[in-house]
This record gives C-alpha cells, sequence and structure tokens, in this order.
C-alpha cells in the first residue's frame, strides 16, 4: 500500500456498506458512500442479530442506540405439533455469550446508522450508480459512473448486494446460484395467534407436514413474523420473482395450505394475512470465489457480493458485518503489516466462517423440509444432527487480528 493516507470509496449504502463506513471511521480512515437510489434505503422486513454481530456491534458503539429498538430473546424452538419440546435453537444469551439475540427492523438499523455517519461528517451520496473500473495502479483506483464522471480512491468496496455490480470487475461472467428453495413470510399482529398461556416464541413448529416459523418483531412483540419454506424446480429470475411476488392471494393460500395440520394458533396465523406484509426470498449462494480483492488489491468486495447465504439461519447480515469489521481492523494496520497478506489472511478467514454457516443454513432447511421433501432429496433418517453454536457465536474478532498482526510484525 501506498505511504499516502488511505481513502475509500464504498459502492451501495446498505447495511454493509454503512456499518463499513462506522468502521472505517472508527480506524481514522476515510471514505465516502455512493448510492444508486435517490434516498437511503427503505427495505421491509426485520433482521436477526445474533452474538457475533451485536459484539461488533457494541465495539462500533452502535449497539447502544439499537438494543432497545427491537425484540430481544434467547433461544428458537422446535417442537412438534402437540407442543412437545424437540430441540433448542441458541440465538444468543447474556451469560454464555454476552447478548441475547436481537431481532429488528433492517429500516431501524439503516437510520441508527446514517445518524452515526452524519454526525461523523461522513460523505454520502445518493443517486451515484456505479459502471465500471477505469483504471487499477499501485496507488489507487479510478472508476466510472453511469453519468460519466470519473470517482478515485485508494480503495474501491463493492458493498452492493447479491447482484453487485463492482463484482463483474473481478468476475464479469458469475452469477448468483439459485438452491431450489424459497422462504414466504408474512407479518399478522401476534394478538391474532391466541397463543397458550407460556406458550414460548420464537418457535419452528414440525410436523411431517414441514416446519411453521413464528418470531416475534418489533419491541415487546406486538407483531409476529410467520413464514413456511417451499422447494422449487427452477430458478424463475428477477423478473418471475417479481411475477411471483406480486400474486399476493397465491402466497396467502401457500401460507394457509395444510394449517389443519398444524395447532389452532398457526391456523389463527394464516387465517387473516395482510397483503403488504408478504415478502418472498428465492434462496441463493455466490459459488465460493477464489478471490475477493483485485490483484493490485485496489478493488474489493464483501458482504451478499461475496457470499450470498441463504436466510435460514438468519446469519447473512451477521456474516456481512464480520466481513466490514475484519476488513477495517487489518485496513487500521496498514502501516504495519503487508496488506497483500493481511487480505489474504481476511479472506482465508472469512471462509471458514462462512463454510461453517452454510452447513448450518443445511441443518435449519432440512429440518422445515415435509417428509415427502425430505425423501425426493433422498435425505436419510439420522442425518439432522443437534446444532452447536458457541464455535459461531464467541470468536473474538479484534483478538484474532491482534494476534495475527502481532506475529507477522514479529516474524518482520
Amino acid at each position: 500500500m501506498s505511504s499516502q493516507p488511505l481513502n475509500v470509496a464504498i459502492i451501495g449504502a446498505g447495511l454493509s456498506g454503512l456499518s463499513l463506513a462506522v468502521a472505517l471511521q472508527q480506524q481514522n480512515i476515510s471514505c465516502t458512500l455512493y448510492e444508486r437510489l435517490a434516498s437511503p434505503l427503505n427495505i421491509g422486513g426485520a433482521v436477526m442479530l445474533s452474538p457475533n454481530a451485536l459484539k461488533i456491534l457494541d465495539a462500533l458503539s452502535v449497539y447502544p442506540r439499537i438494543r432497545n429498538k427491537g425484540y430481544s430473546f434467547e433461544t428458537l424452538e422446535y417442537k412438534d405439533g402437540d407442543g412437545k419440546l424437540m430441540e433448542v435453537y441458541e440465538f444468543g444469551g447474556e451469560a454464555k455469550y454476552g447478548y441475547k439475540g436481537l431481532r429488528i427492523y433492517r429500516t431501524a438499523l439503516i437510520e441508527e446508522l446514517l445518524e452515526i455517519l452524519r454526525e461523523q461528517g461522513v460523505k454520502l451520496v445518493f443517486g451515484k450508480k456505479f459502471k465500471r473500473v477505469v483504471e487499477e495502479s499501485e496507488d489507487g483506483v479510478k472508476w466510472e459512473f453511469e453519468d460519466g464522471e470519473i470517482g478515485e480512491a485508494s480503495l474501491l468496496v463493492g458493498a452492493d448486494g447479491i447482484n453487485s455490480s463492482v463484482r463483474k470487475y473481478l468476475y464479469p461472467d458469475l452469477t448468483p446460484t439459485f438452491t431450489g428453495g424459497i422462504g414466504i413470510t408474512a407479518a399478522v399482529p401476534t394478538s391474532q395467534l391466541k397463543l397458550p398461556p407460556g406458550y414460548h416464541i420464537p418457535v419452528t413448529v414440525m410436523t411431517p407436514h414441514g416446519g411453521f416459523v413464528i418470531a416475534p418483531q418489533e419491541v415487546d412483540g406486538p407483531e409476529v413474523l410467520i413464514g413456511k419454506q417451499k422447494r422449487v424446480e427452477k430458478d424463475h429470475g428477477r423478473a418471475g420473482w417479481d411475477a411471483i411476488s406480486a400474486d399476493k392471494e397465491a402466497l396467502v393460500k401457500f401460507l394457509q395450505q395444510g394449517a389443519e395440520n398444524f395447532p389452532d394458533f398457526v391456523q389463527n396465523a394464516v387465517s387473516s394475512i395482510p397483503h403488504g406484509k408478504i415478502n418472498v426470498w428465492p434462496f441463493y449462494v455466490v459459488p465460493k470465489l477464489d478471490k475477493l480483492t483485485s490483484e493490485k488489491r485496489r478493488v474489493i468486495i464483501l458482504g451478499d457480493g461475496a457470499h450470498a447465504i441463504p436466510p435460514s439461519a438468519g446469519q447473512g447480515i451477521n456474516q456481512a458485518f464480520e466481513d466490514v469489521y475484519m476488513f477495517a481492523l487489518l485496513l487500521g494496520q496498514a502501516d504495519k503489516v503487508d496488506m497483500q497478506e493481511a487480505l489474504k489472511f481476511w479472506q482465508e478467514y472469512r471462509e471458514q466462517r462462512i463454510a461453517q454457516v452454510l452447513k448450518l443454513n443445511k441443518q435449519i432447511e432440512m429440518r422445515r423440509m415435509t417428509e415427502e421433501e425430505k425423501l425426493k432429496e433422498n435425505i436419510p433418517a439420522g442425518s439432522i444432527h443437534e446444532i452447536e453454536l458457541s464455535s459461531l457465536y464467541k470468536p473474538d474478532f479484534k483478538k484474532d487480528v491482534d494476534d495475527w498482526v502481532a506475529a507477522k510484525t514479529v516474524a518482520a
């Protein structure tokens, strides 16, 4: 890296891009965010934040600002149709992991990150669409926007989602891979369910007909997300998924289908579903990439653009926060270590974490399949093992970076 102070251009002002800007500011690294939309993202739905991400958000002074803006919980239970507890999935725990899990609307999290960046005076440019990298040198990178303007910075980071435009510079022909599954969710008032007294939520109700998910959201849980997953023969593409998403009555019917095989509160949950709160989530992954940086290390991709993760385990945004935080920590050590080695360490570390999450996703998706789907997928009995989460939730990312830097400094 050049001895000149770093300045970073971030393409995409979603959760990955915004949190990266906060993390860079903590390292005293200048940055500018560019977002193709004319205003901040206002996408619906809530995200599940687990201890691995909350530890990062706490280190970035974000957690104290959001902890009371979502629904806190520690466990998600798996129960059969008769209410018998089958398994407990830990999504947090103050005693064990330092944090409860937090389910919070994306918009609430985005608003807090934006406010932090405004307070810090970070430049955000909306209505600016990235087009292509023009030139990359040993000292920096130049790129072009759709309006013809040329930008220049020490580093260009693509935090622009699963269909990343920046990624095309590294992988011109790559497209995300459809996994064959989709999630269909909606939001309804908690009171509509008429839950039995003391019945724990969040819960996945398991029957031979599949799993039905119920997860509280908003502070104190006045609303719940409800949902099911479905196996799908083919990838319908963006236009096809948009058409499926637009057919709200068909989606309602899917959520209601087979409700008689579930407890009364599931039938109550699907009895009245507002069309405005129904979502379709096709499950895509980005194939494992050989590199997340360009040859001259001036263009980097992270978050969903580097490793889109289906939402089965609720780890997509949590892993993006891990990407961002470790990347910023390593950039903050650019005067002490060779950045080619640092970025190699970053990618290898992140690959191990993503592999762990994909394995976890598979275990959870199998739990939610119908018996018919398990037979079709040739899933043998006994292949669904108990889930272990300590290694996912407990890493100390700053210590891991500091230890690596210390080892490299001693070796030098």
